[in-house]
């Protein structure tokens, strides 16, 4: 782990009420949770809101003491730059990838035919949103979630939110000041609650948190679902007792269910089809490559 100023002074703080020696294991990435809860910090704030809202003091204690939980200005910076690029989702539809997805048909066929007859989801459609969310479950990201949303929560705080500002290239991708305390408030709002879906999902589920990488979004498993959309959509679709999104069988019928909600049914017009994946992802671009790589897949 980088330490960073913050850490160093949020070590200094524990300095005053822990003790020295309590400050050499701090350092050594060992302190107990019960000095951290007390120390200040950029998530000293979020941590007691979340305590107020129910979640377990002792648990959250522990995970925000762990190492591997740190405010990251870096990648959430991402957030406030200006970005003209454009994704490139044509890339999926060609050769390469409608034959790595036509494996895909084949290897999971059994998930995904229980989850095309349990939700009436064309197994095309399932397969299609995967290769492009994932290239088929082969990357899921490599930012820590519980790092995004904090880090992203916090920012209801002044000096959290200072910091991320402060982070800011100085160039033609920087915002003005007046849009950047905008888009904080609403990211800060958004963050919080796919926050709490995260901590409550993965309690649920005996996952550690801090383990579980996503996208720079928080976006995670090989659907790539958003934390809020786990309880109400994810399925168990393997029968073992648990919604992994990072088991094939459950992001396949997890696509399935979400779908369904949104109006799938089977036969539907491609008309019907695109309002319907729209949900998934607000663009065009994204849902007619979606709707043209299930097109590829059934012929």
């Amino acid at each position: 782990m980088v330490i960073r100023d913050d850490t160093l002074q949020t070590a200094h703080g524990r300095f005053r009420s822990c003790g020295i020696a309590i400050l050499i294991v701090l350092l050594a990435g060992l302190v107990g949770p019960a000095c951290a809860a007390d120390s200040p910090g950029p998530f000293q704030a979020l941590t007691k809101r979340l305590i107020e809202d129910g979640f377990d003091s002792a648990r959250i204690q522990e995970i925000f003491a762990s190492p591997a939980v740190s405010f990251e200005e870096g990648g959430v910076s991402a957030y406030f730059m200006h970005n003209e690029a454009t994704l490139n989702y044509q890339q999926f539809t060609q050769a390469l990838n409608i034959t790595a997805a036509k494996s895909y048909l084949m290897e999971h066929r059994e998930a995904l035919a229980l989850a095309e007859g349990a939700f009436g989801v064309d197994k095309e459609v399932i397969t299609a949103i995967i290769l492009v969310e994932t290239k088929l479950g082969a990357y899921t990201g490599n930012k820590s979630v519980i790092n995004t949303l904090s880090t992203l929560s916090a920012m209801t705080d002044e000096q959290p939110r200072q910091t991320i500002w402060d982070n800011l290239p100085d160039d033609d991708r920087r915002m003005s000041r007046q849009d950047f305390e905008k888009k904080a408030d609403q990211k800060a709002s958004w963050a919080y609650r796919e926050l709490k879906a995260f901590l409550a999902y993965t309690e649920k589920e005996g996952m550690d948190p801090t383990t579980i990488k996503g996208s720079y979004a928080g976006a995670m498993g090989i659907s790539q679902f958003m934390p809020s959309n786990i309880a109400p959509y994810a399925k168990d679709g393997n029968a073992d007792g648990q919604v992994d999104l990072f088991v094939h069988a459950d992001a396949i019928s997890s696509v399935a269910s979400y779908l369904k909600h949104y109006g799938w049914k089977p036969g539907i017009t491609r008309e019907q089809a695109f309002k319907v994946v729209y949900h998934y992802n607000h663009s065009k671009y994204y849902v007619n490559t979606i709707l043209d790589i299930a097109d590829k897949l059934k012929g």
